[in-house]
Formats: C-alpha cells, sequence, structure tokens
C-alpha cells in the first residue's frame, strides 16, 4: 500500500511539473520564431555551417570540427585566455537577511592580476541543488536593485533580486573597480600592454565567476546561465558563447552583429574589440578622420561577424531581448544559428522579443525571466 502511495504521489508530482512547464513553454513559444517575412532569410553573413575551406557541415561530427575551428579562428583575433580558476571558493564579506533570500557580499578573483567583488543572492526555505544565474553589468548594485553613486538605479535592470525572488542562486558583478580607474573594461596583462581583446577578457572574468559559483554546494553547475543589458548583453553574449559553461543566456539590446551605422553597436572601441595604446580614438562613429584600429578592422576585413558566435551556443538556448539596437531584422543572423540546431536536431533553441527602446521594460524582463524559468528550472 505504501510504495502504491508513493507511486501515485510521484506521479501527481510528475504531473505538476510538467503542467508548470507547458504553462511556460505557452508563455515563450512565440519568441522563437521569427516573423514569415523574415524566416528564410540569412542576410549576408556567411554560414557557420561552412568550413574556411568552403565544405558544407552535414553532420553533427562534422559540426563539432567546424565549430572547434571557429573557436580558434576567434582565438586568433581575441587573444589566448589565462587558465581558468576552476577550483576557488567566494569569499564572504557580509551578510544582509531579505524576505525571500539571504544577501552575500562576496569576493573572487577573476582575472590573474584582478579580485572583484559582487553580491551573491541565495533564495530561502530550497532544498537541493538550484539553478543559478550571473547577472553583468557596469556595477552590480543594479542588478540587486540599488543602484550606485556612479549609475543611480533605473527599472527593470534588477536582474538577480528579481531571480532570486524566483529561486534561483544570482550572482551579481561589474565592472566598477575598472570604471573608477577610468579604464572601462578589462585589460590583461594591463592596459599599457593588452594580448586578449578587452571584451574577451570580460567573457573570461564572467567563466571565473561561472566556476565559483558551480563550486558552491547549493548551486547545480549543469543549470547555470548569464543574462546582461547593453554593456553587459556584450559581456553575456561573449561570455556565453566563448565556452560551453553556461547552460542558457539572455542578451538584451547588445547589438548582436557588429555594424558601422549604430554609435552604441561600437564593438570597435579600445575597450571592446578594437584596442590601440593610448592616446584612445574620440569616442563615436568611424570616420575618415576617427578611425577605428586593430583586431575589429581587421575582423571586418575578413568578413567575420558575431553570428559565427551565437552559433557556438548550439544546442544551449539563448534568448535575445531586443531593443532599438536589434530589432526584429536581426533574425536574419539569429537564422543561422536555427540552422545549426536544426543540424543537431534540436528546435526552440533560439528566441527573440522585441520592444522600441533601448531602456528594458516589465514585459521584456518577464520574458527574461520565463525564459530561464523554463530551461533551467
Amino acid at each position: 500500500m505504501k510504495k502504491i502511495s508513493f507511486f501515485i504521489l510521484s506521479f501527481l508530482f510528475c504531473q505538476i511539473l510538467l503542467g508548470q512547464k507547458n504553462r511556460l513553454h505557452e508563455k515563450i513559444s512565440p519568441y522563437f520564431y521569427p516573423p514569415d517575412s523574415l524566416r528564410n532569410d540569412f542576410g549576408s553573413f556567411r554560414s557557420p555551417l561552412l568550413f574556411s575551406n568552403g565544405k558544407q557541415v552535414k553532420s553533427a561530427k562534422e559540426w563539432k570540427e567546424r565549430k572547434a575551428e571557429i573557436k580558434r579562428d576567434w582565438e586568433g583575433y581575441l587573444g589566448a585566455w589565462p587558465d581558468l580558476y576552476t577550483e576557488q571558493k567566494f569569499e564572504y564579506i557580509d551578510t544582509v537577511y531579505e524576505d525571500t533570500y539571504t544577501q552575500y557580499s562576496v569576493r573572487f578573483k577573476w582575472t590573474p592580476n584582478e579580485w572583484t567583488k559582487g553580491y551573491l543572492l541565495v533564495p530561502k526555505n530550497k532544498v537541493g541543488k538550484m539553478p543559478a544565474v550571473i547577472s553583468v553589468f557596469y556595477d552590480a548594485e543594479s542588478s540587486i536593485g540599488i543602484g550606485s553613486k556612479s549609475r543611480p538605479w533605473r527599472p527593470w535592470r534588477d536582474f538577480a533580486k528579481q531571480l532570486a525572488n524566483r529561486g534561483f542562486v544570482t550572482l551579481a558583478i561589474g565592472t566598477k573597480e575598472a570604471s573608477e580607474r577610468n579604464e572601462f573594461s578589462l585589460y590583461y596583462p594591463s592596459i599599457d600592454s593588452v594580448s586578449v581583446q578587452p571584451l574577451s577578457m570580460l567573457a573570461y572574468a564572467a567563466n571565473n565567476a561561472y566556476y565559483v559559483l558551480a563550486n558552491c554546494k547549493n548551486v547545480d553547475k549543469k543549470r547555470i546561465g548569464i543574462v546582461g543589458h547593453s554593456f553587459g548583453g556584450k559581456w553575456a553574449m561573449f561570455g556565453s558563447c566563448l565556452t560551453d559553461n553556461f547552460a542558457a543566456a539572455a542578451w538584451s539590446d547588445p547589438g548582436i552583429v557588429m555594424q558601422e551605422g549604430r554609435e552604441s553597436i561600437n564593438y570597435w572601441e579600445p575597450w571592446y574589440l578594437g584596442f590601440h595604446r593610448k592616446p584612445w580614438r574620440k569616442r563615436g562613429l568611424i570616420t575618415d578622420q576617427n578611425p577605428a584600429y586593430g583586431v575589429y578592422n581587421q575582423l571586418r576585413k575578413d568578413d567575420r561577424n558575431l553570428h559565427e558566435l551565437h552559433a557556438l551556443m548550439a544546442p544551449r538556448p539563448f534568448l535575445v531581448s531586443g531593443g532599438a539596437e536589434d530589432p526584429v531584422t536581426q533574425w536574419r543572423a539569429l537564422n543561422h544559428s536555427v540552422e545549426v540546431n536544426k543540424l543537431l536536431g534540436q528546435k526552440e533553441r533560439v528566441a527573440m522579443t522585441n520592444r522600441p527602446t533601448h531602456s528594458l521594460t516589465e514585459d521584456a524582463t518577464e520574458a527574461i525571466y520565463t525564459f530561464f524559468e523554463y530551461f533551467l528550472k
């Protein structure tokens, strides 16, 4: 009788979970499909399913080879990372008890010559290993809903706080220390001698954050995601694409491909992919009087673009929360990742929402939270 009762309870519990999963899917399912007018539009982007020699990728095995080739190529442009800190654990500084979670100020090493501080939010009354999300931005305070002196709080940017309220362990980190030094980004080994493009170094730091979070005993290392808005969107995109660590990712209006006509899609700046020695170029659009320098120019000359990095996510899911910089027409780039997932036998792994403004909205953030709940919980 006890065995039968246990079976019935287990069955009912599974039905409840399935029902929750189906309700979440109903909410996000429209985001996996472009408008009919863009469904088979691949723009002018070179297919990531073509090897460098022009050979077509026709199997999952060949995609594995092509994926390795893309990674090697981009490492050649961006520079090779130092070894990641895979075994470190947080140093705990102080503790704040909120209604639904406990907030810890933490410290960890994120580059070979820098430590950083952030906030670790752990939901209360949860048993077992939990899913987790890392939130990246200029400052860590925005993500926990308080803002900072240099960057006042704005609505809908409190990713870490809202996800903690939904049962995720969250880690909020930012580049406030670098910004206070007027350096904007991470420069390795120093701002006078850079061997890794700064945006790639941010990705490296995000992956060190992944490992220190994965080493927490209450975190499921196979269910860690990453999210960021604007500058943080660029950071989250590179952090999730350049390794296979993150199980899911959401990028809010970073400008998902390189293009020169939008001042905010500024990968050419020296703190992203166009590093050059100071004095730096004047910030803004590329002109004859104010050219771009370095690796960015070589990437564009070689007809490389960021859709190749998106494809490295497959079959891991990602969501583009598009605003002014990432309108619906960016499906022309995203369709290439859809094709890679098709080759791998996967569907509904590439999602996009759209809003008219760069600023986040309630609907946009709700879609991000639902996306993580669907794929990580």
